[in-house]
């Protein structure tokens, strides 16, 4: 497993070891003990997300706040997904700062997502399946987001943004800087 810091401190991309043969692929998605050497902190998973998407779905960008924060370990077991996170932690030098990458069942990249962030993905392709863990329960109370195309973020989701389907929800999310107030 390679495991590599991005630009927003806490924010880890893993790269699991991959056996290929004539057979096909075996890998270890999750190991918990090496997953917190990695990423150098305790973290018990409590919930397990799972979405499938059509191609041009974009579920975000959402966080939950206070002590139902939730840090996410996220990957694409099927189809291809652009995967955004937003640093939203006030007192940290990427504050405000996003980070994104392709997760898609061809690389098998996971990105562990800590606490403070907001978090969103573009599906890229038709069925697309997301699989998140996540180390805290939904807590609706708790819940926010801000609008996927904020200006002050400028977020490239790389797709035509007048062809993403958005949820209600989703797109009745406030700017970056209404959410955090």
């Amino acid at each position: 497993m390679k495991v590599t810091e991005t630009g927003i401190k806490g924010c880890f991309i893993i790269e699991p070891t991959l056996f290929r043969d004539d057979r096909g692929v075996f890998f270890e998605s999750y190991n918990h003990r090496k997953f917190e050497e990695a990423v150098g902190q305790r973290i018990d998973f409590v919930q397990d997300n799972h979405s499938v998407s059509h191609k041009g779905v974009l579920r975000g960008l959402h966080f939950q706040t206070g002590k139902h924060a939730q840090a996410k370990l996220v990957r694409v077991v099927q189809g291809k997904a652009l995967d955004v996170v937003v640093d939203l932690r006030q007192d940290s030098t990427t504050f405000g700062q996003h980070f994104k990458m392709i997760l898609s069942e061809s690389n098998a990249r996971l990105l562990f997502v800590p606490k403070g962030m907001a978090h969103g993905f573009l599906a890229m392709e038709d069925n697309t399946v997301f699989l998140y863990k996540c180390d805290d329960y939904y807590h609706k109370d708790s819940e926010g987001g801000i609008i996927y195309n904020d200006a002050e973020l400028g977020i490239d989701w790389e797709y035509p943004l007048n062809q993403v389907l958005l949820s209600e929800k989703d797109l009745d999310l406030p700017s970056f800087k209404s959410a955090l107030q």
